[in-house]
């Protein structure tokens, strides 16, 4: 018989009766990391290491105009040391319009927040590198696209007239088309899936603010039982290792 790929729950929503959420479980209890600086390829046709860009190549597109006005409100914070970027970012403002769209503006071919290897804070994120040095979560700071990535929301509208939001991994079908052009994505690469803990216990304060707080404790709980239940939770297709046969000797 053939095994799921996937393993799906559904819960549902505490406060809103018309919301169901359908967690990925298989992605949620896997041991994905972000590699960034590490073994991160980055997101252009050709895998890329030396240009450490990580998934930053194309800017962040906002979700809303709270969501850039506050990214506007974070970048007046930041300092010299901090960003690489700051004078371009302080003569012509940090976002763009793109079609009917906003975004981070683009630098040199990334993000204007880039910070590029040989800056003397090292290459990242300004807006990363200054939540760690105030002692925020940078959810608090960076756009709604970059602090949830690799987590990814859609809701499907039900015919009940109820929404059912589907929680899960941000796949290269979330960058739409152009994500088919990527060399190497990290929720396909086995080396990203080394971390210590569960997603769903790594990315928490994400996971908290995506979904409250009293459906996130929901969550965590049904995982936890499921993590030391039999059988196991159904692997994530990039983190199972591939076995080999045996190499026929030559004759």
């Amino acid at each position: 018989m053939t095994q799921p790929i996937r393993e799906w729950v559904t819960f549902a929503d505490p406060k809103k009766k018309k919301l169901r959420w359908q967690i990925d479980v298989t992605f949620l209890t896997s041991s994905w990391r972000c590699v960034f600086g590490d073994c991160c390829q980055g997101v252009l046709t050709e895998p890329t290491p030396e240009l450490s860009q990580g998934c930053c190549s194309y800017g962040a597109y906002f979700s809303s105009k709270k969501d850039r006005d506050k990214v506007v409100r974070a970048a007046a914070k930041l300092s010299d040391d901090e960003w690489q970027f700051a004078k371009q970012g302080r003569k012509k403002g940090i976002y763009a319009k793109d079609g009917d769209e906003w975004r981070t503006r683009l630098v040199e071919d990334a993000c204007i927040f880039l910070n590029r290897p040989g800056f003397e804070a090292g290459a990242g994120c300004a807006l990363h590198l200054h939540s760690m040095k105030a002692d925020i979560h940078h959810s608090d700071i960076k756009p709604e696209v970059c602090w949830q990535l690799p987590l990814h929301r859609e809701d499907r509208s039900e015919d009940d007239g109820t929404t059912t939001a589907v929680l899960g991994e941000f796949a290269r079908t979330g960058w739409g088309e152009g994500g088919e052009e990527f060399a190497w994505w990290c929720t396909e690469a086995g080396e990203a899936f080394t971390g210590k803990e569960p997603v769903y216990r790594s990315l928490e304060p994400e996971l908290r603010k995506m979904l409250g707080a009293v459906l996130y404790e929901q969550v965590a709980e049904y995982l936890d039982a499921r993590e030391r239940a039999t059988p196991a939770p159904v692997r994530h297709p990039a983190a199972t290792p591939v076995t080999l046969s045996a190499t026929r000797p030559a004759r």
